[in-house]
């Protein structure tokens, strides 16, 4: 088989200074020159990249960006340099750290009959957004579809992610992750939480896979291991990833307890337990004893909830009353008093929470609030 390389071509108005800019500046090495009585090309290579410099080259001046671990060994310092010949280079951090922003709290209200787009996304994927404003980049909601079943065009991959939640709502998919054994079928009602950098690959889909995906923050990296084989030799169930846990909650078998609403009782996932409290997931369902439930308010940064199943009705303090049903999503703001009427027999709601444990403040005695 033929030998086949890359590289880059860049032009230049000043070969013989940008000859000593990239060597000595940039810390690239030449490998070749020509023609020697007139050289007009000269090719470097470093840092992963081959570059070729050209004084006839058709393009204009270009870009080359320079990424270290310690960006400041570099150029003495500078951020930003103009070669002789005109390239433009810049110097920047290899492995950015990952940042939040601050939560933009916001009451909303998402419900799947209002026809929200679903649009494509990575290895073909359906999305449909369940948080618009995204709370000012803090968190993002998914509701994803693969309407056709079968082998899922995916490469072992991890996230650059605060928090992130798979939940299955309809069919099943099979999905192989670091030091977790061979791969996992996930069913619908259960649900990961992927750590953050956990190596993971989704191989195969049910016929019209339904999941809800939860990411923190609303925009992160995604970034493709090439060298990793999937399933790892090693099964390490308590190994964990920036202090989480890889977690497969099964809804057989959970336990109900009390829920923080009278009126519902609630499965926990051990998601708050195995983030140290990062974020909490629970699925809550009506128990028959309190409708509508009491108001409440509650003190946690982001409290997102989706209708899995069922009906209800969704009650919040100067809006207007909704009617809300399965595919439905809604986020409550800290300090806004709601409550929940109308529960179907059959309800239920995911309930996802940053941080996972909160104050939740009951208020039977007020006053009776928007119809």
């Amino acid at each position: 088989m033929s030998e086949i390389r890359a590289e880059l071509r860049l032009p230049t108005t000043d070969l013989a200074g940008d000859i000593g800019f990239m060597t000595k500046v940039a810390g690239f090495r030449m490998d070749m020159i020509y023609p020697a009585d007139d050289p007009a090309v000269a090719v470097f290579s470093g840092h992963g990249l081959r570059l070729r410099l050209d004084r006839h080259a058709p393009e204009g001046a270009g870009t080359l960006r320079l990424l270290a671990d310690d960006p400041d060994s570099v150029a003495n310092g500078q951020r930003l340099l103009i070669s002789p010949g005109g390239t433009r280079v810049e110097i920047d951090q290899l492995n950015l750290p990952m940042e939040i922003p601050p939560t933009q709290h916001a009451y909303v209200v998402r419900r799947l009959r209002d026809q929200a787009p679903w649009v494509i996304g990575r290895a073909g994927m359906q999305y449909r957004d369940l948080i618009p404003n995204r709370l000012g980049g803090s968190i993002i909601a998914s509701h994803i579809r693969i309407p056709d079943g079968g082998p899922v065009p995916d490469m072992v991959h991890f996230h650059k992610v605060g928090f992130q939640l798979i939940f299955c709502l309809a069919g099943w998919v099979d999905v192989v992750y670091e030091d977790q054994g061979p791969p996992i079928r996930l069913y619908a009602g259960n649900c990961f939480i992927q750590p953050p950098g956990i190596r993971h690959r989704v191989l195969y889909a049910s016929d019209a896979i339904e999941v809800l995906e939860i990411g923190v923050p609303a925009e992160h990296v995604t970034e493709i291991d090439h060298q990793m084989a999937l399933p790892t030799p090693h099964l390490r169930p308590d190994r964990e990833w920036e202090g989480q846990k890889f977690v497969h909650h099964q809804a057989d078998g959970a336990p109900w307890q009390p829920f923080r609403l009278p009126g519902f009782q609630a499965r926990d996932t051990t998601i708050a337990a195995n983030t140290k409290d990062v974020a909490g997931v629970v699925v809550a369902r009506p128990d028959g004893t309190a409708n509508p439930s009491p108001w409440a308010w509650h003190g946690c940064d982001i409290h997102f909830t989706y209708v899995m199943q069922g009906q209800m009705e969704l009650h919040a303090e100067g809006h207007d009353s909704v009617a809300l049903a399965q595919g439905d999503a809604f986020v409550i703001p800290p300090g806004l008093r709601t409550r929940y009427g109308a529960p179907s027999d059959d309800l239920q709601l995911i309930e996802v929470s940053l941080p996972g444990r909160f104050a939740t403040h009951i208020d039977p005695s007020q006053p009776e609030g928007p119809a």
